[in-house]
């Protein structure tokens, strides 16, 4: 009687009433961080952090609302029923300062499947106690964060980020340093990360104790002397922290240059190219502070309207940006003699086109509504993150590739009919004309 009573108890809790109070601290919390009231911003902090609501929240979010919330740390947990997240909201009020260890688990990296990258996943009560505190710092930090600083944060996203550049190199052509930072998350420096944090002692201590809680790997146990564990709700803000400064460091010393960075992805903009090269040595040297450094594999010089090594333009965030020439008789904006088009990169296409082959190639007995089924969301969600660009020739292109792998799909099914035939059987004909794969 007492488990359906706590279940019921779950499903009755007032979530947007929990929802606009924490809100509402946040609010505050970001309005004093903003005034550099830093006794007000640490008061407000922990009484969030000690709140009901927050706790409650905190759990929903691990246990219900994240994509990870079936993947076990070192206790084994996956998911929990109402009682127990009852109890796990209950347990957040008390244990500060401590943690266990991460298990780490090797997945591949997006792209480059041979080479892979370690993940570090928390018990679940560690996941809950960071989401927790995450709700309580994010609120300080918007406050401080830089302009030009999009990945992590809330309201923002990676078509933010593209429409900056654009906003950067469309009233003339600019050199670009196309930078990636060498295991960001596994090399920063803990101690300039906790200075720069600056927050209570309370907060101090239970952040240093997840960064220093060690790793399992295999049943074996290593120490974490630096880094920051990637998979933690935590995780992305602190690494966020640790390369605040940067803009406003590169616009002091860096001779008008600008930053633009989504995550460990960045870009220093400028007209000339010594200025770019001078750029590059400056952060080298404050991104050593904070224990990181550039990646020369993913770190280039280049132009948006002249080739450099044989390439015009860069990628980034899956997008292809760069500026065609044009005759000063075209339309819009002929008068500069280029035009500036972003348009999906040609890995991007490359990712997804291998992502539907997979899929299809899985379903080679299925039924053709499973087949439908499967490709249908993968299909919407990729054309509608490359909607907002130039995107019509590279639409064409896959739908046209898309168009021959099903063929060969229902000619491998019917190797004994007639094209006519699997047309008819699997395809259907709309009112413009065209073809539709439908059952």
């Amino acid at each position: 009687m007492s488990e359906l009573t706590t279940t019921y108890e779950w499903k009755s809790i007032p979530w947007r009433k929990l929802e606009r109070k924490v809100f509402k601290l946040q609010k505050q919390i970001y309005r004093a961080a903003g005034r550099g009231q830093r006794a007000k911003v640490r008061r407000l902090q922990r009484l969030l952090i000690r709140s009901w609501a927050a706790r409650v929240l905190a759990v929903r979010r691990v246990t219900q609302d994240n994509a990870g919330k079936k993947t076990a740390g070192i206790d084994g947990l996956k998911s929990l029923p109402p009682p127990q997240r009852l109890s796990l909201a209950q347990r957040l009020q008390s244990g500060w300062g401590k943690a266990s260890p991460t298990r780490r688990v090797w997945i591949p990296k997006p792209g480059n499947t041979e080479e892979l990258r370690p993940l570090q996943i928390p018990t679940l009560e560690d996941r809950a106690r960071q989401t927790l505190f995450k709700l309580a710092l994010e609120a300080q930090w918007e406050a401080k964060f830089e302009p030009n600083s999009f990945g992590f944060r809330p309201g923002r996203s990676c078509h933010d980020a593209i429409m900056a550049i654009y906003l950067q190199v469309c009233h003339q052509p600019k050199w670009i340093l196309d930078a990636d930072l060498a295991k960001c998350f596994d090399t920063i420096a803990q101690k300039p990360l906790l200075k720069k944090l600056n927050a209570s002692p309370f907060v101090t201590r239970q952040i240093r104790a997840w960064l220093r809680a060690g790793v399992m790997d295999n049943f074996q146990y290593s120490e974490t002397p630096q880094g920051v564990p990637q998979g933690g709700s935590l995780s992305p803000l602190l690494a966020n922290v640790a390369l605040h400064g940067m803009e406003t460091y590169l616009e002091r010393y860096g001779k008008g240059a600008r930053v633009i960075r989504y995550a460990d992805d960045l870009l220093v903009i400028h007209p000339q190219r010594q200025v770019i090269e001078h750029a590059q040595q400056l952060l080298g040297k404050w991104l050593a502070k904070m224990g990181l450094a550039f990646k020369p594999s993913k770190t280039r010089l280049c132009h948006t309207l002249e080739a450099v090594d044989g390439q015009v333009g860069f990628d980034f965030l899956g997008f292809s940006i760069r500026q065609y020439r044009v005759s000063k008789y075209t339309s819009g904006q002929s008068m500069k003699g280029y035009k500036t088009l972003i348009q999906p990169s040609k890995a991007a296409m490359q990712r997804h086109l291998q992502q539907l082959q997979t899929v299809i190639r899985s379903h080679k007995a299925a039924p053709q509504v499973a087949l439908i089924q499967h490709l249908n969301p993968i299909i919407r969600g990729w054309s509608a993150y490359f909607s907002a660009q130039c995107s019509k020739k590279a639409y064409a292109k896959l739908d046209y590739l898309l168009y021959q792998k099903l063929r060969a799909w229902a000619h491998r099914r019917h190797p004994n009919k007639g094209g006519q035939w699997r047309a008819s059987r699997y395809w259907l004909v709309n009112q413009g004309g065209g073809w539709v794969f439908a059952a």
